[in-house]
């Protein structure tokens, strides 16, 4: 199945970001955010085992939508690729990578912090992107001011977005999702409380723009 950015950005409310040490997480852990209502998974590649992860999680939940995160270069999005990601993710941007991306045949979410990045990759025609790290790069307000001149385009702001202030966010009219980590954090994860992830995921689900 695939997929535009912009379908992915709009599918829920919120993207998990999921960080996974272990190989055996990998399916309970997107079953329990799916059946939560969460259906579009970023699997950062920051463990050894995250592309066998979104191989497996492509392989055995077929209702996810699973996307790569941290993205760095080229080889990293090969290796996305290869592994079955739908859509990959970067924290920023490099002109190899963007080269490389527009390419690919997968949509791409690039991050971008300052108005002059987002006009370079409107200069390329790509209108979605990540806005990272939200909370340290100035947050709604800084939303709020990128909007004003640059209207056009959708924010997925990531970093240091929580439960408390995402629906701030959502209620933005540049942002579609926010992206996070808090329906499922290691310590649930590690204990195998998948119960719980749903349940959080439900409560992320719920958000409304």
């Amino acid at each position: 199945m695939s997929v535009t950015i912009h379908q992915v950005m709009n599918t829920s409310p919120v993207m998990p970001v999921m960080v996974i040490n272990q190989i055996e997480q990998a399916v309970p852990l997107a079953r329990a955010l799916v059946e939560g209502g969460l259906k579009v998974l970023e699997i950062t590649l920051r463990t050894p085992v995250a592309l066998e992860c979104i191989r497996r999680i492509k392989g055995e939940v077929p209702d996810a939508i699973v996307g790569a995160g941290t993205i760095i270069n080229t080889q990293t999005l090969r290796q996305a690729i290869d592994a079955g990601a739908q859509f990959v993710v970067s924290p920023g941007l490099t002109p190899s990578l963007l080269d490389a991306g527009l390419g690919c045949g997968v949509p791409l979410l690039p991050g971008v912090i300052t108005p002059s990045e987002v006009m370079r990759l409107l200069e390329k025609g790509i209108t979605a992107m990540k806005f990272f790290p939200a909370e340290a790069a100035g947050g709604i307000p800084m939303l709020k001011s990128i909007g004003g001149p640059l209207p056009q385009v959708t924010f997925c702001p990531t970093g240091g977005v929580n439960p408390k202030n995402a629906p701030e966010y959502l209620a933005l009219s540049n942002v579609a999702c926010v992206g996070g980590s808090w329906m499922a954090p290691a310590d649930l994860v590690d204990a195998g409380d998948w119960a719980e992830i749903t349940r959080r995921a439900a409560g992320a689900a719920a958000l409304k723009k």
